[in-house]
């Protein structure tokens, strides 16, 4: 969809005539490093070129009104500026409304309301961060709109708050992060107890990176997420009765190996040694790459994957089978779930010679045995959120 159109859909949702400001926040990928955001250790993630798209003009009172492309059912959604409280009625625009509410907690001057419509072409519910690309998409925005002066990392801290505190999902910093500091061809290595990070140039040349969508929809906040982080806490608190630390990712897989008696529940053991060997993993995995060693980075990848179904256990049937038909595929050099989990997607590195076939065979076996398709996008690692000011809308 052009830029142009998304203009002229404006204007006709919203009988008005004037220019829009236009942002654009994407999508992410995380190549290794799950679950591991919360716990203070490292990810690795990527913003993708599938993203969120957000066009907005001031109006002269105080009501925002949004609305989606993607969900024209729901039509207008309509709030005050001094009404900006969660509303579960309000569905996707509960995150717009929470980051127009903590830009006014945190001291930014928005007095006037405004018109703003959305066009997204991330899958809904497959695990791209969605939700994070809405924030930052709506951040840019409002910081455009308003002249703001706010920095990319506010804006990312604002994101995270928003779904923290606003939406009730105790997540990590990884998908805002990742979405607002994005770059082209390039991952980040990110330390999420410190917040340093460093690009690590992505070179695949013969290679693709395939995501595939289980078209099972996963609801983050519904899900088992909180209690899992919950089980984390409860394992690092039993390791302070001994160990001077403040998170999980503080621990290499020697001292957790030394420490583990400590933790008094077998389940939370599980969960917490997938956080520090996890870690473990994705520090390696930027080693890997910086050495050319692709092979070595997927062997991560697999090993990855298989902690998150025994050790952290959200993966569930559906990921499994599109991992394992993809481990059982030529040409692929590594494959894991990527996201949360509990349905998402699952990423390959695939030989690119190679591809059609991977995607013919992979979706065979997920049919058989799920009984409906996956479906199979090619990602490009693209920038982070911004204004756009020309350009396509894909």
């Amino acid at each position: 969809m052009a830029k142009s159109e998304l203009i002229q859909e404006f204007h006709k949702v919203f009988n008005n005539d004037d220019i829009s400001v236009c942002s654009f926040a994407p999508g992410r990928i995380n190549l290794i490093g799950e679950h591991t955001d919360y716990n203070g250790g490292h990810v690795f993630p990527a913003s993708i070129s599938f993203g969120t798209y957000a066009l907005g003009l001031k109006r002269s009172d105080q009501k925002f009104r949004f609305h989606s492309i993607n969900f024209p059912d729901a039509g207008i959604i309509e709030c005050n500026l001094a009404d900006l409280f969660c509303n579960p009625e309000h569905d996707w625009a509960n995150y717009p409304k929470g980051m127009i509410q903590y830009f006014k907690n945190a001291g930014h001057e928005i007095s006037q309301g405004a018109d703003i419509l959305y066009y997204g072409n991330i899958p809904n519910g497959a695990g791209l961060s969605s939700s994070a690309s809405i924030e930052m998409a709506t951040g840019v925005l409002l910081a455009s709109l308003f002249n703001l002066k706010i920095d990319q990392l506010e804006l990312v801290k604002l994101g995270q708050k928003v779904e923290n505190e606003y939406i009730g999902v105790n997540s990590g910093i990884m998908d805002q992060f990742a979405i607002g500091m994005g770059k082209k061809n390039h991952a980040i290595l990110l330390n999420c107890d410190t917040l340093e990070y460093r690009y690590a140039p992505i070179m695949l040349e013969n290679h693709a990176i395939i995501i595939i969508n289980t078209n099972k929809q996963r609801i983050l906040a519904g899900s088992k997420y909180n209690e899992r982080r919950t089980q984390c806490d409860q394992a690092l608190a039993d390791l302070q009765t001994k160990l001077v630390i403040t998170s999980l990712g503080q621990l290499t897989a020697e001292e957790f190996e030394k420490h583990q008696h400590l933790i008094k529940s077998d389940v939370n053991l599980r969960r917490a040694r997938h956080a520090v060997y996890e870690n473990a993993r994705t520090l390696e995995a930027l080693e890997k790459l910086k050495q050319g060693d692709l092979n070595g980075f997927g062997k991560l990848m697999n090993e990855s994957h298989l902690s998150l179904q025994h050790d952290y256990e959200v993966t569930g049937l559906e990921l499994d089978t599109i991992v394992q038909a993809a481990w059982e595929q030529d040409g692929v050099i590594g494959a894991r779930m990527t996201g949360a989990g509990f349905g998402g997607c699952a990423i390959a590195i695939v030989e690119k010679e190679k591809v059609d076939k991977f995607k013919k065979n992979v979706n065979s076996t997920y049919l058989e045995k799920i009984g409906y398709q996956p479906t199979f996008y090619t990602a490009e690692i693209g920038d982070g959120a911004k204004q756009i000011t020309e350009g396509v809308v894909k």
